[in-house]
């Protein structure tokens, strides 16, 4: 417990001074574009939440390296592992200049030094096929860049709206705890609280307000951490189904790979470039009605706000059955299953204006 609240409490206060001392440092820092197909704010906003959330964390795993005995010092050697990755993301809140393919090329060497420094490589997945792929060495360290790569990436697509991705990243943390100390595994677990402490000291200040976002830097540093210590826990762990980590993160996984289809084979654009009709994109514009004709910085960010529960939701019906479940791959592989479905009859609804009615939210 002491690790979760210290990160948040370092999280909290390094976060308010970011945003305290906004006008000092916001001509580089800030957002100042609202006119792309993803931007929803309503004024220029703070994008560098990611250093809070990271500083936070690196001070709760240092008291965990002195509090704690044995292979404690796991997570500093993680952080130490997610510099890349976090540097080039803070480097396009800063600059605006770093292309996606140099920031998935940085985050790529982080997973390979993970993969290096920690064994942190995928070495069974319950799918088959996959398993037998990965039991060979070169392909389950493709396997796994790729992979961590890709949650890295997922999290800055869902990273749309104030509190979406920083109470996704929670949810998710929340659960690898859980489930490593169902698993006796007591590191992972720590690691695993200390960064949802660090991530809520975030989220305090971005939802509801949206005072600040997590920017590139946050968003890549947060999808791999998750990522990491979901393979992490799956190779210190073989009681742990590979697939429980898989359903806990696949709403980001499952929105990177339908935009990626819907991008290439539906609308026949490059599967690279943003667009405005992301799931949340659309309950954004479709199902806050009680917003339309009011287009003051309050409603807007009201509004935007307002978004973020409805994928609570539909990530909490991932997240919950991989704790329940997290030892039983069948039962897991039974729910990816059932999530895929149920995101593409929401998709396909909200797209073709048959919302369900209990979703609209009226004035």
């Amino acid at each position: 417990m002491t690790v979760l609240l210290l990160g948040f409490a370092v999280s909290a206060v390094l976060t308010f001074f970011i945003i305290r001392f906004e006008r000092t440092h916001s001509h580089f820092s800030s957002d100042r574009d609202m006119s792309g197909p993803q931007k929803f704010h309503a004024r220029p906003v703070p994008r560098v939440g990611g250093v809070g959330i990271v500083v936070g964390l690196c001070a709760a795993l240092v008291v965990l390296v002195f509090t704690r005995a044995g292979d404690s010092s796991l997570g500093l050697l993680l952080m130490g592992c997610a510099a890349p990755a976090f540097l080039a993301g803070l480097a396009e809140d800063l600059t605006k200049t770093q292309s996606p393919r140099r920031r998935l090329f940085f985050t790529v060497a982080s997973a390979a030094i993970a993969a290096w420094a920690l064994g942190a490589i995928i070495n069974r997945t319950d799918i088959p096929g996959v398993d037998w792929l990965v039991s060979f060495t070169v392909p389950a360290v493709v396997v796994t860049l790729v992979a961590v790569a890709g949650v890295a990436n997922s999290v800055n697509i869902i990273d749309g709206f104030n509190g979406l991705a920083a109470m996704c990243v929670t949810m998710v943390l929340a659960a690898l705890a859980y489930v490593a100390f169902q698993a006796n595994d007591p590191v992972i677990a720590l690691c695993a609280l200390a960064g949802l402490g660090a991530v809520m000291g975030f989220f305090v200040w971005n939802f509801p307000a949206g005072l600040i976002f997590l920017g590139d830097g946050g968003a890549y540093f947060l999808g791999f951490y998750m990522a990491e210590l979901s393979v992490l826990m799956v190779v210190r762990n073989p009681d742990v189904s590979p697939l429980s980590p898989l359903l806990m993160c696949i709403y980001p996984i499952f929105e990177t790979v339908f935009s990626m289809y819907r991008r290439k084979f539906v609308r026949g654009r490059p599967v690279g470039m943003p667009d405005g009709v992301h799931l949340h994109s659309l309950i954004y514009r479709r199902l806050m009605r009680w917003a339309v004709g009011d287009r003051t910085a309050k409603v807007l960010t009201k509004r935007n706000s307002m978004t973020a529960p409805y994928l609570w939701l539909l990530c909490m019906m991932s997240v919950v059955p991989a704790m329940l479940f997290w030892n039983n791959s069948l039962v897991l592989g039974a729910f990816i299953v059932l999530f895929a479905a149920t995101y593409t009859f929401l998709y396909a609804s909200i797209v073709r204006f048959k919302v369900p009615s209990w979703l609209i939210v009226r004035r």
